[in-house]
This record gives structure tokens, C-alpha cells and sequence, in this order.
């Protein structure tokens, strides 16, 4: 930035003001001159005023006035008047008539834009610039609270009103306050008053309170932001900031947006002309006060900051004045600190970036350019030097660059990083990023019973990792209750559950920053399971008979009941308790212990039965040669009896026989025996036992089963019966007075086998649908129900589904998680217990299908094919989208035909070889692994005709506008239409078929492209294009400009030359390259270098005035035309040069007063009161100023103690310390401090309390 000019004298002694005019009158404006022969020019917005009917110019003498006459709104304008070296602008305002509303009434937007409320006159720091008026005063004075009420911040829809209210009490106001609303930082809001913005005031004479008031009206949504409320009387100042805030309201119906966007039309079509922005550009625009309130509603909020800095000097007067800026001197303050350039740094070629990241445990290299590459460079962490060390942190040094390695990145390196470099240095911060913690291990579903403890664990990838738990998406923590506790060992974690409950039922997830796992806890109770049934026994008198029974549950207790009546201990019932046995034993069996037996488990709603039979043998007397006899003649049983025992326990057959002599007794298995004569001789003495297999009789042979013979009984045991010893066993008794037989069934019952071929039918969103056939056998028992169990595929650990016998062979599973696999298995169950479970099912994974497709709809249709399409559904599940399927059905019959063979993955369709005429229904269905969706169907059916379709072009939004090209460049227009069947396709140019050697045309089905390989200036014009079906068409055009350089302008004229100013006239170029032109460039050059440089860029106007040049030098200008392209070839030069004239300046060498440096004395820290302990030493301090040094001298109680040994007296930098060695109780008092030097003294002083010593007491203990 070139240093400010210093103040020039003004050439003015009077200076016209800023004056307000209604319309049809005449104004005034008069200026005096110092000289009386200065020549005055007169400016309205920059450009020369004549004399004529409108204007007025007269001079006499020193005495100048421009008369403006018949005043009317556009004479609304920025005046200037010259003299010299001198230019002083003011302003015209123009009111309404009388008769028309001034104000803007409050209550609503009615009011008519046509007549805004004029605005105040400007400050009057606007009547002239900085130069002329002199610098202004500084209005930055200290805050003292005027308001008594300050405006507060509100909220607004886009077109309604919102008032602010600031009230100041002025009953201790000398003058009347003074209060400037600004919006931002520097745009006073006083020259924006208008259609949307009103500022009023009032005074309340009985409480002298001031009110003022600002009404936003029809607020648009430009106007947020921040606003600031200033008041001052005086030397009083206060102020407030407060916010706007605008919401956005919804459409108004029949806003047409196009009204913004008007068009320059020739033809009076609102469609036709280009958009004209060379008006919205002129600078007199922003000046006008009827368009200072659109300005500030219609354009977005700029930084006046980017303006200045881009801005030359000579227009900072002219941007402060548009943007509001009163405080000149501020902002070139301001300004000149934010065009200081930066220091470039002499030590760095490239420094470290502002900050780094890096992954924990990956490492980063920092690296920097010095200038010097034999330079020394240190390294700091968080202030700090460091040093290579190890492996961990490496320092490199190639060259130039200088490298730091950090490997293994921790948490611990996560700080602020520096390098230096001599005397300079360059800072970064690097950020040490965690990984994401991965769950290794998942969490596994649980099934507990209720009371006991769970534990749900996991295992994550790092050590030491935060996680969190939740519980149907709630998150679980520690509580008074301690019913959760989380434990963690090395990279496990785990949820323990003291006492499950079924209140703890249902899903728990582990989350780390990467990754969840969930699992399923279910909690049943507790049901007590039978693994042994009390069995029913038949024993004969004078025997024991035992009953016995085990349950899963070994600290269950239980009662045993006959017929009713509970069973007590005596000397021949015995009742034992065991683990999971109960056993009740009965000796010395007598015919009352006959009965129902029931053992009835503590707790628990069931009972276990069984029946006790007592066998009578009936002893008659026989003779000695008595015939054999089996006596199984007990209570319900018949020769022909049924014995069920349970697989695994212990079959034994004791039959009560008679005969003499003692009978033989053969045992047969396999079929009704009837008599069966022994292998060789009978012989005398003790009876035979035999036992048979297959229907034969064979010696005894398997060592399972033993045969006993004793008086008047035979026993058959068979130990751990299994299933193929179920049978008739018939006995057979024989002697030589005859013989007896009996049959006895035995059936062995067991639990029952696998189920078979478990399948799953069907899946669904959480459940699936599973079935199975019943086992093959049924182990001799009536199939209660199955018991189902399901695990995730990946896991260990089975769940089962149900704890009562389900009786149907298909079960619906739920509470699955979508998108896990399972697997799942049955158990068979009767009476006797539990199978063992199937083979597990194959894996399924729980999905459900998609929702339906949504948006079908026809596309395209003719003759023999129809176009579909239609969107994805809108739920898709855990399952990928397989594809669609896509069925027509033809009218009058319910048969869906497919379309095509399997799925399609796109969301259209063309269906082809279709019948002319046929009235068809399409529907779409998606699928995915689980199955179809439900099907969208069009709304009715459709016939296969070919429907024509009227011809349409859609232009393009920028073909609708002038498309401007430069020559040589390409031209691709790609225009769509529509229409059936094809239309025809015509180009033209100005009403003229197109040459197939003037442009290339490609048409298609759907668009017609235009194509310009190089573009000429030929090529400009209108293009029209025309698509025709039959007698239906319709037509588009398209402006094409092609644009090239500008000619140079002419005649290039200096015409004036005053002071440091020359004044420059110049012609528009004859060529303007087809287009408008937006600006000059005006460069200068001294014939004694000729090195241009640019004087103004963009220049709009054809006259100029060139200021600040240097005198004695001879100056030659030149011109350039500029266009949208660019600048001209060729400038436009000036034939003559313009020579500024020297003049004689006496240098005034400026006095200066040497500065007095001398300063009295001045304590900047006082003494402090202490107080301590007798024996420590102690110290006062205190902080004194003053040029020169001062004497210092210390007092205790105005005593000098300077001479004291017990006193230690020291000063540094300014810092004075008194220090006391040991305190006694006789040290304390009031101590001084004095500082004397030429220019004064000062004094301070603290009082010091110095405590005994405690001498702490001795324990009672310790005494005796």
C-alpha cells in the first residue's frame, strides 16, 4: 500500500452541503474559492455538468452556484464541484409531495414501494472527504450504561414485522442523546431507511425516558444477523448487540420467480431479450436513495473489507460513504494493518503443516526445509527438548530437510510438536488416533434357570478397552443394588448376573468404537426333572419291597403317601433320602402294606405312584405224589400276567410252585409254551435250571440272566433289561405226577428314539417355521410331546425353546436375530424320559422378505411391447435384494404368466411379443433368500396399442438464455424432446435452412445435437429447431453470440493537465468484437524509463482523470477496449505528452523537545500482612518503580533497621526483599518500606504477627 498523501490546503473557503428538495421545485448550491480566478467544474456522478435548461452554472469573483431546476426523483444524485487540486461532494435527496404518506404504517406490509419514507440526512462526516474537512474526531469512549431497556434479540418469518425497542433515562443527560443502529459491524442503518426499514424515536416528558424504535418490515431472509445499538451524549457512550434471526416461510401461491429476472425486449415479450446486469452494475445505482432499501433486501451481506483491500486509495471515500462507514480514520487504521504483508521466514523453506494424525501404533514422519543446510535444529514435545531414543524417536537430516520419525505411535505422543531453528521456529500438533476396538470373541446365548448366576463374556482386540453393555438397547450400569457387575481380565470382559430373575430376560450387546455382539438370555424355572419312576411291585409275604425313585434336584425333600396317608418310619418302613434318591422299604411284607403308593416332591405340583401286590401262596396239603402247580393266582392277575419294567433296571421272574417231589422247571422265551421235555434222563435230587433263547432250550448260557430254584419258589432275573428281552416267557413245571405251565408277558419299555428328518419350512423377520416326523419307536410309551433346542452357528452352547412336551410335530421358533444363523434340534419324549436329540437341522439364517416394490408404473408402450418400472422396496431386510420378478395376467382369467425367465436385477423392464390388443395386468414382486414380496400391481389393466404422443422439446434452462462463445471454440447443443411416433427433426438459422457445410446435425429418437466444430463470427444469430409429427409440431430457438477481441479505442486526447492531474478523453472502438464493452485499461508511463503501469482497470467511462503524479517528470498515456474476452491487441496511444510543472517547496526542518524520562517513586506491589511462626525465617516483599533508581530504606516500627544484622535486605529488577533470619515474639510490628529518589518518595508498610511455637503434649501412655 502506497503511504498516505499528507493534507493538501483546500481551494475552497465554503463548500456546498448536502440539501433536501421536494419535486418540481429548484435548489441552490453555492461554493467560494479562495482565488478568485479558479476555474470550477461542476460534476453529477462523476460526469461534467453544462449550463443549459436544467442546470445553472454562475460565477462572480470567488463566488460559485449550480441551480438544479424543476426537480424531479432522478435528479436524486451523488454533485461534485472541482477547484484545483480540490473536490468536494455532496448530495441531493428528493421528497415526495406533500400530499403523498411520508411514513410507513406499522401495523402491516400494505403499503405501496412507490413511495419510501425518505432518509436522514447523512452525517457530517459525508459532506466532504478526510482530505478537505480534516480528520474526525474519535467517537470511542468507555461504556457508562445509558439503557435503561436494551433491544433484544428475535426471531421472524420471512415476510412479517419485528420491532426493536432501546430506552435511555435522560434525567442525568446534560443534551439529548444521540443512538445510530448499525447492522454487522459498519453499516449504519440510518441511510437504509425506507420500504423495509423504519426508525423512529419519542419522548415521555413525564419520566424523561427517550424511546427509540427500529421496525423491520416484511423481513426477508437476508436481513439475520448480527445488529448493534449504540447511544452517546456527551462524554457518555453505551451500547448493545443483539440478533435477527429469519425463518424461512412456505411458498406463496403464485410468486413468480421470473419477475426478478426481467428481460430487455424489443418485441414486448417477457421471454424474449437478454438480461440486462450492465444496469445493476453502475455505480449511481448504489447511491440513489430510492434504491439504497432494495440494495439492502436484495443483495447478499459483502465484506466491505475484500472490497477496500482490492480497492484503490482514491475509492475508499466512495466505498465508506456507500457501505455507512462514518469512522474514516478507523478503518484506514484498520486497513493499513491488514495490507502488512507477512514476514517471510529467513531460517524455513517449508515449515510443518498445522496439525498431523496418526493411528495408534502406526507411525509418522515430520519433516522440514531449512535455508542453511548446515543449521542446527531441535526438536521440542509440549516445550520440552528431546533426543533420539532407540528405535522410538529417529532424527534424520538429507540435505536440506530435516525428518522426525515417531514409531509406534501411543497415546503418549499425542502433543504439541516444535522445531527451532536459531531464533525461529515452527509448531504442529499431532493427534494419536485410537483403532477401533474389534470384538474377538462374541457373546454366546444362555439359558439359566432362575437364582442362578450368569455370565456373559467377550473378548475384544486390545487390552485395557472401554465397552459398553446394554440390555434391550438400555445401557446397563453399576447400581446400589450390585445386581450387574462388570468384570474385565486382560482383553475379556464380562456381565455377571448375581441371581438371575425373570426380569433379566432378553437380549444383551457389547459395543466397542468397532463393532457389537449380542446374545439371548433366557431364565425358566426351575422344574424338577424325574430320572428314575417309582415302579410297581408284586411281593410275596414275609419279603421286602423296596421303592425307589431319582429326581434331578438333590436337595428337593419330598412326602410318601398310601392310599392317602402319609407314610411314617417305624421299625419295618424305612424312608432314605440320598443325593437324588428316595427310597421308601417295607420288610417282613404282611397282606395290610397292599395298597397305592405315592411319593409327592416338596414344592413342586406332581406325584409319583406306584402299586404294591401282595402274593398269597396257598400251601395245601397233598399227598405225596401231587401233581406240580405254578401259583400266580394273585390279586388281579391271571395265569397269563404282564410285567412292564424300564430299560436298564433289573427283570425278575419269582414264581411260586408246589409239587412232589420237587418239580423241574424249564423257562421258554419266544412263544406260548405248552410241554417241553427235557435233553436226556430226569434225575432225582435238586431241580435244573435252564433258560431259552430263540424259542430253543439251551444250558444257561448269557451271563445277563440267572435261573433260581428253591422250595416251593423258582426266580428268573435278567439284569439291565434291554429292549430285545421284551417277549412271553413261559414256565414249564414238570414231574412224574405231571406238570403245569404259565405264561408270562414281559414288556420292556424305554425312551423313545431321535426324531427324524428335521426340516426348516419357512423363515421370517425373527422366527422360523420348523417340522419333523416321530421317531421310529417310541420305546413302548405313548409319545408325550418334543422338546426343541436351537444354537447360533458359530456357537457351543444349545437353548432350549420349551420346557413342556410340545405335542405337535411343527413349532414356530421367535426371538431370533435377523441375519444370524442357527441351528436347531428335537428331543422326543415319553413317560420313561427324554431321547436323545436328532441330527441338527441344516444352518438357516432368520430373514424376512423384502417389503413390496413401490412406483410402478407403464414407461413406454406400442404394438407388441410394454416398458415397466418401478423403485426398490423400501425395506430390504438382512438378506441381499435377489432380484424381481415380473408376471402379467391377461383380463377375464386369474392365471399369472412370468414375463421372463427368473429375476431381473434393474427396476425397469421391457416386455416384448406382446398381442396388439390385449388388455393386460403387471405386477412386480422382489426377492431375496426368504422369499417373494407382496406384489405392487398397476392400478387397472392396460391395452397394448401404441398411444401417440404430442411433440415436445425440452430446452435446457441454459439454452434459454444467450449462449455466448468465443471464436474458435466448440458448440455441442444437446437438446431432448419427446413425441411418438419419431418426429421429424428441422434446423434453420435467421429463417434460413442450415447447411450441412455451415453445421453438423445428429438427430435420435430423444435429442437432436447441433455441432460447431470451430465457431466463427458468422456463426452468431438465431437457431431455430422444429419437431413435427403429422400436423402437430412444435418449435424452439436457440441465440448463439460468438465474441472475439475488441478493436483499440480512438482518438485518445489529453485535456487537461492542473497540478498533479491530468485529464484524459478518448472514443469507443469502432469494433466492439460482437459484444458490449464492459471497461477500459488506462496506463501511464515517464518517457524517461516508458514503463507502463496501470492506472485503472475496467474503467467504464471514456474520460478519466490520472492524479498523483510526479512533478517534473513527462508523462505518455495509452488505452485498451476490454470485452468478455479480453483486452484489445493494440492500445490506443496519446500523441502528446503531458508535462507536470515544478514548484518551489521551502523545507521546514521540525523541532523536537528532548522527553523526560525522570519518574518518582511508586510501589506497583505493596506490602502484605503476614503472620508466622516464631523460629522460621521469613520474608516481606514488595515491587517499586522510578527513574531514576531509587533509594530504598526499611523500619520497623519507624525505626531504620538498615544496620541490623538480623535484616537481610535485597533488590532485584525492581523487586525489594526483606528477609528476617529466625523471628522471635519480639520481631513483630509495623514494618516500612520507603523509595526516595529526585523526582519524590513513596511508602509502604504491613504489619508482621509473629506466633509461638506448639509444643505438643506428651501421650498419657507414654507418662506411666
Amino acid at each position: 500500500m502506497p503511504e498516505p498523501v499528507k493534507k493538501a490546503v483546500s481551494a475552497f473557503t465554503k463548500k456546498p452541503k448536502t440539501q433536501e428538495a421536494g419535486e418540481g421545485s429548484s435548489v441552490v448550491f453555492e461554493a467560494e474559492t479562495e482565488k478568485p480566478d479558479a476555474k470550477v467544474k461542476w460534476q453529477c456522478n462523476t460526469k461534467d455538468i453544462a449550463s443549459g435548461n436544467k442546470y445553472v452554472i454562475a460565477a462572480d469573483g470567488n463566488k460559485h452556484s449550480l441551480t438544479i431546476q424543476a426537480i424531479t426523483k432522478e435528479d436524486a444524485n451523488v454533485y461534485a464541484v472541482i477547484a484545483g487540486g480540490s473536490k468536494v461532494k455532496f448530495e441531493l435527496k428528493v421528497v415526495s409531495n406533500p400530499e403523498a404518506p411520508v411514513e410507513v404504517p406499522t401495523d402491516g406490509p400494505k403499503e405501496s414501494s412507490r413511495q419510501p419514507e425518505p432518509s436522514p440526512a447523512p452525517p457530517a462526516a459525508q459532506d466532504a472527504p478526510p482530505t478537505e474537512d480534516g480528520q474526525l474526531p474519535d467517537t470511542r469512549q468507555d461504556l457508562t450504561g445509558l439503557f435503561t431497556e436494551k433491544p433484544k434479540s428475535g426471531e421472524v418469518t420471512v415476510g412479517e414485522n419485528i420491532t426493536f425497542v432501546a430506552k435511555v433515562n435522560a434525567e442525568s443527560l446534560l443534551k439529548k442523546p444521540t443512538v445510530k443502529w448499525f447492522k454487522g459491524k459498519w453499516m449504519d442503518l440510518a441511510s437504509k431507511s425506507g420500504k423495509h426499514l423504519q426508525l423512529k424515536e419519542s419522548f415521555d416528558r413525564n419520566t424523561k425516558v427517550h424511546t427509540f424504535e427500529m421496525h423491520v418490515i416484511e423481513a426477508k431472509p437476508n436481513f439475520a444477523g448480527g445488529y448493534r445499538c449504540e447511544v452517546s451524549s456527551r462524554d457518555k457512550f453505551d451500547s448493545c448487540n443483539f440478533e435477527l434471526t429469519v425463518h424461512e416461510a412456505c411458498a406463496v401461491e403464485g410468486f413468480d420467480i421470473r419477475a426478478a429476472f426481467r428481460r430487455t425486449s424489443t418485441d414486448g415479450k417477457d421471454d424474449s431479450g437478454e438480461l440486462d446486469f450492465s444496469t445493476l452494475l453502475k455505480k449511481s445505482s448504489f447511491l440513489k436513495p430510492s434504491n439504497r432499501a432494495v440494495q439492502m433486501s436484495t443483495e447478499p451481506d459483502v465484506d466491505v473489507w475484500d472490497i477496500l483491500r482490492s480497492a484503490p486509495p482514491s475509492e475508499y471515500q466512495k466505498i465508506a460513504f456507500q457501505y455507512g462507514i462514518t469512522d474514516l480514520r478507523g478503518m484506514l487504521k484498520r486497513l493499513k494493518k491488514m495490507k502488512k504483508e507477512e514476514k517471510k521466514s529467513a531460517a524455513f523453506l517449508k515449515k510443518l503443516d498445522p496439525a498431523y494424525q496418526v493411528t495408534k501404533g502406526h507411525k509418522i514422519k515430520l519433516a522440514i526445509e531449512v535455508a542453511n543446510a548446515d543449521a542446527e535444529v531441535k526438536w521440542l514435545k509440549n516445550g520440552q527438548e528431546f533426543h533420539p531414543t532407540g528405535s522410538k524417536y529417529i532424527f534424520e537430516s538429507v540435505g536440506n530437510m530435516r525428518y522426525l520419525t515417531i514409531n509406534n505411535c501411543s497415546l503418549a505422543d499425542d502433543a504439541a510438536y516444535c522445531c527451532v531453528v536459531g531464533d525461529e521456529k515452527c509448531t504442529t500438533e499431532l493427534f494419536v488416533k485410537e483403532p477401533p476396538i474389534l470384538i474377538v470373541k462374541n457373546l454366546e446365548d444362555q439359558m439359566v434357570m432362575k437364582g442362578e448366576r450368569v455370565e456373559l463374556e467377550c473378548e475384544v482386540s486390545e487390552e485395557g478397552a472401554n465397552v459398553k453393555w446394554e440390555k434391550d438397547g438400555v445401557e446397563l450400569t453399576r447400581d446400589e443394588s450390585f445386581k450387574y457387575r462388570f468384570k474385565k481380565d486382560g482383553c475379556k470382559h464380562i456381565l455377571i448376573i448375581n441371581e438371575a430373575s425373570k426380569e433379566d430376560c432378553g437380549h444383551y450387546k457389547v459395543k466397542t468404537n468397532g463393532g457389537e455382539s449380542m446374545a439371548e438370555l433366557l431364565v425358566q424355572e426351575k422344574q424338577l426333572e424325574v430320572y428314575q419312576s417309582i415302579a410297581d411291585l408284586t411281593v410275596k409275604a414275609k419279603d421286602q419291597a423296596v421303592f425307589k425313585c431319582e429326581v434331578s434336584d438333590e436337595n428337593v425333600k419330598g412326602t410318601w403317601y398310601k392310599n392317602g396317608v402319609e407314610v411314617k418310619s417305624d421299625a419295618r418302613v424305612n424312608i432314605t433320602h440320598i443325593g437324588r434318591i428316595h427310597k421308601l422299604t417295607i420288610d417282613d411284607v404282611k397282606p395290610e402294606d397292599e395298597g397305592d403308593y405315592t411319593f409327592v416332591p416338596d414344592g413342586h405340583a406332581f406325584n409319583l405312584s406306584a402299586k404294591l401286590n401282595f402274593m398269597e401262596v396257598k400251601i395245601d396239603y397233598v399227598p405225596r405224589q401231587d401233581p406240580p402247580k405254578i401259583h400266580l393266582d394273585c390279586m388281579s392277575c391271571t395265569t397269563e400276567s404282564t410285567i412292564i419294567v424300564v430299560a436298564g433296571n433289573k427283570l425278575r421272574l419269582d414264581v411260586p410252585i408246589t409239587g412232589d417231589p420237587a418239580p423241574t422247571v424249564v423257562w421258554t422265551k419266544g412263544e406260548k409254551a405248552s410241554s417241553v421235555k427235557p435233553d436226556g434222563e430226569e434225575k432225582e435230587g435238586p431241580t435244573s435250571s435252564w433258560t431259552v433263547k430263540d424259542g430253543k432250550v439251551i444250558s444257561e448260557g448269557d451271563s445277563r440272566v440267572h435261573v433260581e430254584t428253591s422250595k416251593g419258589h423258582c426266580i428268573f432275573t435278567i439284569e439291565g433289561a434291554e429292549r430285545q428281552d421284551e417277549g412271553i416267557y413261559s414256565v414249564v413245571v414238570r414231574n412224574p405226577a405231571g406238570e403245569d405251565t404259565a405264561d408270562i408277558n414281559v414288556k420292556v419299555v424305554d425312551v423313545p428314539d431321535p426324531p427324524q428328518n428335521l426340516k426348516i419350512l419357512s423363515v421370517g423377520e425373527d422366527s422360523c417355521v420348523a417340522q419333523w416326523d416321530p421317531p421310529s419307536f417310541d420305546g413302548g410309551q405313548p409319545i408325550i410331546g418334543y422338546v426343541l433346542e436351537r444354537k447360533k452357528t458359530r456357537s457351543y452352547r444349545w437353548m432350549r425353546l420349551n420346557f413342556d412336551p410340545y405335542p405337535d410335530t411343527t413349532y414356530e421358533a421367535k426371538r431370533m436375530i435377523e441375519g444370524m444363523a442357527y441351528e436347531m434340534r428335537v428331543y422326543a419324549v415319553n413317560s420313561i424320559g427324554m431321547s436323545r436329540h436328532s441330527p441338527a437341522s441344516q444352518p438357516f439364517v432368520p430373514v424376512a422378505p423384502t417389503s413390496a416394490p413401490i412406483g410402478l408404473c407403464v414407461d413406454d408402450i406400442n404394438d407388441t411391447s410394454i416398458s415397466l418400472k418401478w423403485r426398490r422396496p423400501e425395506k430390504i431386510g438382512a438378506a441381499e435384494l435377489e432380484g424381481y420378478g415380473v408376471e402379467y395376467c391377461k383380463e377375464g382369467t386369474d392365471e399369472w404368466i412370468p414375463a421372463i425367465k427368473g429375476l431381473t436385477e434393474r427396476t425397469s423392464l421391457t416386455i416384448k411379443d406382446l398381442n396388439t390388443g390385449d388388455k393386460l395386468q403387471f405386477r412386480v414382486r422382489a426377492y431375496n433368500m426368504a422369499g417373494p414380496s407382496a406384489p405392487i400391481t398397476l392400478g387397472q389393466f392396460v391395452t397394448i396399442r401404441e398411444i401417440m404422443q404430442r411433440p415436445k422439446i425440452w430446452l435446457p434452462r441454459s439454452l434459454r438464455q444467450t449462449l455466448i462463445r468465443k471464436v474458435g471454440e466448440t458448440v455441442n447443443l444437446v437438446i431432448p424432446f419427446q413425441g411418438k411416433p419419431r418426429p421429424k427433426v428441422t434446423w434453420s438459422k435467421d429463417g434460413e435452412p442450415l447447411a450441412a457445410t455451415f453445421a453438423n446435425v445428429r438427430n435420435s429418437e430423444l435429442d437432436t445435437i447441433l455441432f460447431i466444430r470451430n465457431t466463427d463470427r458468422k456463426h452468431s444469430g438465431k437457431y431455430d429447431l422444429q419437431v413435427q409429427i403429422e400436423n402437430v409440431e412444435d418449435s424452439a430457438s436457440v441465440m448463439l453470440q460468438v465474441v472475439d477481441l475488441p478493436g483499440p479505442p480512438e482518438a485518445l486526447k489529453i485535456m487537461d493537465i492542473w497540478g498533479f492531474n491530468v485529464a484524459l478523453e478518448w472514443k469507443p472502438p469502432k469494433d466492439n468484437g460482437n459484444c458490449e464493452i464492459i471497461g477500459y485499461a488506462i496506463q501511464k508511463a515517464d518517457k524517461k524509463t516508458m514503463e507502463w503501469y496501470t492506472v485503472y482497470d475496467q474503467y467504464r467511462r471514456t474520460n478519466c482523470v490520472v492524479s498523483d503524479l510526479i512533478m517534473g517528470n513527462e508523462y505518455v498515456f495509452r488505452v485498451y477496449s476490454m470485452n468478455l474476452v479480453g483486452l484489445s491487441q493494440e492500445p490506443c496511444n496519446t500523441k502528446d505528452s503531458a508535462y507536470i510543472q515544478k514548484s518551489g517547496i521551502d523545507y521546514k526542518h521540525p523541532g523536537h523537545k528532548e522527553h523526560d524520562f525522570s519518574e518518582a517513586p511508586k510501589f506497583t506491589h505493596p506490602l502484605v500482612n503476614r503472620s508466622v511462626i516464631a523460629g522460621y525465617n521469613a520474608t516481606l516483599s514488595c515491587s517499586v518503580r522510578g527513574i531514576p533508581k531509587p533509594k530504598v530504606t526499611w523500619y520497623k516500627n519507624k525505626m531504620d533497621i538498615s544496620n541490623e544484622a538480623k535484616y537481610r535486605m535485597l533488590s532485584k529488577q525492581g523487586v525489594l526483599t526483606l528477609e528476617i533470619r529466625k523471628p522471635c515474639l519480639f520481631d513483630g510490628g509495623v514494618y516500612t518500606c520507603k523509595a526516595v529518589n529526585a523526582s519524590g518518595e513513596d511508602v509502604v508498610e504491613c504489619k508482621l504477627e509473629v506466633r509461638p511455637q506448639i509444643v505438643k503434649e506428651e501421650k498419657k501412655d507414654e507418662k506411666k
